[in-house]
């Protein structure tokens, strides 16, 4: 009986959550922004933060070298 309480136990506890979720929103489609996104100030293109991203790490890259190359020459 014990293995019976204890698996009804589990399957509650991990399932509770669904009974407190609200109901879905409505379908997509329809009245929203031409671009698909919302707000539209947080419209953000991949391709120009990834090469955001890839310049920033270039330059952090760039001036580590540079520190380790003055580091081993001093003058």
């Amino acid at each position: 009986m014990k293995p019976i309480a204890l698996l009804f136990f589990v399957v509650v506890a991990f399932n509770i959550d669904l009974l407190a979720a609200g109901p879905p929103g409505p379908p997509g489609g329809g009245g929203g922004p031409p671009g698909g996104c919302w707000p539209p100030s947080t419209c953000i293109p991949i391709d120009g933060g990834l090469s955001f991203l890839l310049l920033a790490g270039a330059a952090y890259g760039g001036k580590k070298v540079y520190d380790m190359s003055k580091k081993e020459k001093p003058e």
